[in-house]
């Protein structure tokens, strides 16, 4: 499989931030070897949130959703690397973190599905549909990291 290029988005949910995880988050995702090439710490609104979880709008469980992720402050990034996608959520572990691995970040630091720490787009359309809802393109930065070449063949 031809490894892509590509960036992602991440959000630090308000449980990771009430509960002081942002760095662990961050730290992780820096050890890994991804480039975090923006980052913000916002409150989102009714209307952004409602925009994130579009996807989910005909599910019962939309409206919870929609209160947790604006019931806090929130850590938004876009991520870089090759496969990024599938890194990060290798990364994040599986959405209930009851079936996450030790090692991943739900399953090391949540306990309770919708209290999952952090979340990471499932795919390159989700990516771009997320990184555009949370970002404008002049908030994304182009630089190269020093140890690059020593991540990548």
């Amino acid at each position: 499989m031809q490894e892509l290029q590509e960036r992602t988005f991440v959000m630090v949910k308000p449980d990771g931030v009430c509960r002081g995880l942002i760095g662990e988050v961050l730290s992780r995702i820096e050890r890994r070897g991804l480039k975090v090439v923006a980052m913000k710490m916002v409150w989102l609104d009714e209307e952004r949130a409602r925009m994130h979880y579009a996807e989910h709008a005909d599910k019962p469980f939309f409206s919870s959703l929609v209160s947790f992720i604006t019931s806090g402050p929130v850590v938004c990034m876009v991520v870089e690397g090759r496969n990024a996608i599938r890194a990060m959520r290798s990364l994040c572990g599986s959405t209930n973190p009851i079936e996450a691995h030790a090692g991943t970040m739900r399953g090391d630091l949540a306990l309770d599905i919708g209290r999952n720490v952090v979340h990471a787009s499932d795919s390159p359309a989700s990516a771009e549909r997320e990184i555009s809802i949370h970002f404008d393109p002049a908030e994304i930065l182009d630089y190269e990291r020093c140890e690059e070449s020593w991540l990548y063949e």
